[in-house]
Parts: C-alpha cells; sequence; structure tokens
C-alpha cells in the first residue's frame, strides 16, 4: 500500500533533467507560445465550435467559449507553476509523481493517452474529412470512414496516411518539428484572422437573436426535423431537451468546445526540451492559451452571425466543412475564401496532430524511465535524440484509432482525459503548497487555493456534461488502466531504487 502513494522527490526530478539519456534544448519562448498555438487551433475551432453551436449551445457558444477558457485559465496557472518548478518531460504525470504518488500518476498519465493519441486521432478523422471535401467528394467513402461511422466504411486511410507523415518528422527531430509547426502556426492564424475581418461585415443582428436559446421560439417547437433514420422514420434534434438549449446547452457546448482548447498543456511535456524552462514555460503555456481564446470567441461571434446556428445540425452543411458551408451559402464573393480555408485548415490539423504526438511520447518517456512502462518507450535515437521507438509503437496506437474510430466518439473521450489532468493537477497545487512551501517557484500560481478549487469546480462540471456513453467508456479505459498498472507497472516501478 505504500508503494502506491510513494512520491518521488523533487530532487530526484531534478537530477533527471540533464545527461546522456535527456532530450536536446532547443526550444525558447516564442518557439513554446506557437507550439501551444499549433496544438489548439485545430479541430475544435473549425468543427467543434459549429457542433455545439448547432446542437447545444446556438449564438450562446461564446458564452461556452468564456467558460471553458475560464477553467484553462485556472488549470493553466496551476500548470505554469508546476512546469517552472519542475523542467521533466512527462507534464501532469510527473507533477502528479511529485504531490500525490505514483498510483495517482499512473492514472493521470493513462488519462493523458485519451487526450493526447486519441486527440491526435481524433484530428487526424477531421483532417481526412476536410481532404476529401477539397476533393470534392473523390476519396471512395469506404476508404474514408470508419465501420463505427454512421454510414460505415472499411477504414479512414487518409487519417492513416498523415499520421504516418507526421510520426517521420517528429523521429527527426525536435528543433525541425518546432520550425514545420510555426510556419503552420502563421498560416492558419491568419485564416483565421482572414475570415474574422471579412466576416464580420456579413453578420446579420437576427441570427443573434435571442442570444441565449429559447427553443418555443425555434420552428416546430424546438424539435426539428435533420433527416431520415435507417427504419425510414424522421431523425429529429430536440432543443427543448436541457442540454440542448439556454443554460444547459451552454455548459454542454463549453464541454463540446473544451476540445478546443487541448493543447496548451502539452507545452508542459516539452519542458525537458525548453531551453530556459524555469521563465519560458509559464510564456508558452499562458500565452498561447490567452491568443487562442480571443480567437476563439471573435470566430464563433462572426459564424453564428454569418449563418443561423441552426443550420449546423443540418445534413447539408456537413460537420466536417461546417465553416466553408457558412462562407459559400452566406458570405457572397467571398467563395474563395472558403476553399483557402480548407487548405489552411489542413495544414492547421497537421500541426496539432504534430504536437499531440509529440505530448504523448514524453509522456511515455517518462512513464518508462520510472518503470511503469517498458524500456523501448524510453530510447531515444543515437543521432536525433528523439524517442523514436516510442513514436512507432504510438503510430500503431494512434493510427488503429483514427482509422477505425468514430471522429465523435474520440473528441469526446479527449475532453475527458484532458478534464481529469487538470482536476489533479490543480489539486497538486495546493498539496506542494503544503508539503513544499520554501521550494523556489519561478511562477507562483495566485489565490491559492482559491484559483485550484475554481479551476477543479470549473473543470469538474464539464466531466459531468459529458453524455452517459462517453463516461462509461472512459471510466472502463480508466479501470483497464489500473488493471496493467497492477500487473505491470507496480512490479517494475523504479521508486524504491
Amino acid at each position: 500500500m505504500s508503494q502506491l502513494f510513494a512520491k518521488k522527490s523533487l530532487e530526484k526530478l531534478v537530477n533527471q533533467v540533464d545527461g546522456k539519456h535527456s532530450m536536446k534544448r532547443t526550444l525558447g519562448a516564442w518557439g513554446l507560445v506557437a507550439l501551444g498555438i499549433g496544438a489548439i487551433i485545430g479541430a475544435g475551432l473549425f468543427v467543434r465550435t459549429a457542433a455545439a453551436a448547432g446542437q447545444h449551445a446556438g449564438n450562446a457558444v461564446t458564452i461556452s467559449f468564456i467558460i471553458a477558457g475560464i477553467g484553462c485559465a485556472f488549470a493553466g496557472l496551476c500548470y505554469a507553476e508546476f512546469a517552472s518548478m519542475i523542467p521533466i518531460a512527462g507534464s501532469a504525470y510527473t507533477y502528479a509523481y511529485a504531490t500525490m504518488g505514483e498510483v495517482i500518476a499512473w492514472i493521470i498519465g493513462w488519462a493523458l493517452i485519451l487526450e493526447y493519441a486519441l486527440g491526435a486521432a481524433t484530428v487526424s478523422i477531421a483532417w481526412s474529412e476536410y481532404l476529401n471535401n477539397l476533393l470534392g467528394g473523390s476519396i471512395p467513402h469506404q476508404w474514408c470512414h470508419s465501420p463505427w461511422d454512421a454510414e460505415p466504411g472499411i477504414m479512414n486511410l487518409p487519417a492513416m496516411c498523415i499520421l504516418c507523415l507526421l510520426t517521420l518528422i517528429l523521429m527527426r527531430g525536435t528543433k525541425e518539428s518546432a520550425i514545420f509547426n510555426a510556419i503552420i502556426v502563421f498560416i492558419k492564424v491568419a485564416i483565421v484572422l482572414v475570415f474574422v475581418f471579412i466576416g464580420w461585415g456579413f453578420i446579420t443582428d437576427a441570427f443573434h437573436t435571442p442570444y441565449i436559446m429559447d427553443p418555443s421560439l425555434l420552428e416546430h417547437g424546438g424539435k426539428i426535423p435533420i433527416g431520415i433514420n435507417p427504419d425510414g422514420t424522421t431523425k429529429i434534434h430536440d432543443y427543448t431537451d436541457f442540454w440542448n438549449h439556454g443554460w444547459g446547452g451552454i455548459f454542454r457546448g463549453a464541454a463540446v468546445v473544451f476540445f478546443a482548447f487541448i493543447g496548451f498543456d502539452a507545452v508542459s511535456t516539452a519542458a525537458q526540451e525548453a531551453k530556459n524552462p524555469k521563465r519560458d514555460m509559464p510564456i508558452g503555456i499562458l500565452g498561447s492559451l490567452a491568443i487562442c481564446t480571443i480567437l476563439y470567441i471573435l470566430f464563433a461571434h462572426v459564424l453564428t452571425g454569418v449563418a443561423p446556428f441552426i443550420d449546423f445540425i443540418k445534413p447539408e452543411a456537413g460537420k466536417e466543412a461546417s465553416v466553408t458551408y457558412a462562407i459559400k451559402t452566406y458570405m457572397h464573393g467571398y467563395e474563395w475564401l472558403g476553399d483557402w480555408i480548407n487548405v489552411a485548415i489542413l495544414a492547421g490539423f497537421s500541426s496539432v496532430i504534430l504536437v499531440m504526438l509529440m505530448g504523448q511520447s514524453r509522456v511515455f518517456f517518462s512513464m518508462s524511465n520510472d518503470g511503469l512502462l517498458p524500456n523501448i518507450f524510453s530510447h531515444l535515437h543515437p543521432k536525433f535524440r528523439t524517442p523514436y521507438k516510442s513514436n512507432l509503437i504510438l503510430l500503431v496506437f494512434v493510427g488503429l484509432f483514427g482509422g477505425f474510430l468514430p471522429g465523435s466518439l474520440a473528441g469526446d473521450l479527449t475532453s475527458f482525459g484532458t478534464l481529469l489532468a487538470f482536476v489533479l493537477v490543480c489539486i497538486g497545487v495546493i498539496i506542494m503548497r503544503k508539503t513544499d512551501p520554501h521550494i523556489k517557484r519561478a511562477f507562483k500560481t495566485p489565490f491559492v487555493p482559491l484559483v485550484p478549487i475554481l479551476g477543479m469546480v470549473v473543470c469538474l462540471a464539464m466531466i459531468f456534461s459529458l453524455d452517459g456513453f462517453t463516461l462509461r467508456t472512459a471510466f472502463s479505459w480508466m479501470a483497464f488502466g489500473l488493471i496493467i498498472y497492477f500487473l505491470y507497472g507496480m512490479k517494475k516501478s523504479k521508486i524504491k531504487e
């Protein structure tokens, strides 16, 4: 029992930072900010915004973004303190090991698989959908859809291909990956700004009235027909459901768009590759979060003003091309922008996948160094100093998710993994302030314990607003992880060495 909650000392963690088994320090503050933006702006913005607006929050999806952003800000402040104090690869896993013990660290490491591995898979699915849209639907249906989609296919081949390409870039080196990411970040931020500036002139005030959805004002009393079920009956989207309108819809929308914020914490996984982690890590985490939150709110406001939110539940809008649909339907004279947005989105998705794959391999690197996973996950390439074997194993694992899972399930599970990690990091800051109050902190979370407690409350609220199937699946995954820990990790752990 004592091993379950055995903690790794800060002295031992700091001694791991440099040496022959360490990765190269190549990232500066702006490189880390770009890394965060590269991970954040992607599928969440371009796909989940319309989904949350159309299905749950309506025009008030901007409020959903604010709620999700506030939750992320609280967690981001806690991450920044840890990242400046414990500059080790592994992110929340490493922080939990230092504050709450081995079994909690394992739980959070296992949850991060849902965030990073499933996050990469989810975005690869969106990448495939956008590619097919850009090519006019020329990819055969069976080769760009999973067997579990509403209209089943064989496998999502484009998703698997982009995962393979980006894994090869990651294996080449962190500096090269960061340069590729920075170029992509410039392109996709520019496109978001172009859409906001041009789209602002196409906002229709009537589309934003009322701002918080009242289903009684919608056609059919808020029960909108959106297609035909396989049995021939009419498929209905029911806005009268508590979670599909008003404040219930706003909070459910926050849980949905929360996926759009996943990524800023991935910056902390690169702590061991930062040139000056004590100064640069807080800048990278909080800077990328602040920039993206502002862009998200502006983007959501313009999107729901250009097109009525109810359009985004209709089949003709196409969940994978909702932004393009809004532009080509309502922004007459700027149809070209829709095509360029598809190109930029493809590039943007690529950077998200890159950072997610990098984050997951760094978490596995730390878990392997601690003995909780096999040594193969911490093997570094003799020249590039990257965990190349871990990258290859992850390619197989994430490729199976991307090729054979529907994007909606993967996205919601990703949100669960991230939210759970955020909750535990917030708890960790409170614990560390009590157990190690005299440790020098380059960055300190303000108003402790208020900020961590608020972070926990907001994130827990979003966890429990996820649908029941997602929660059951997630808890089953966590239970499976504990079985692996007791059968392997607990026996191989190096905590007693």
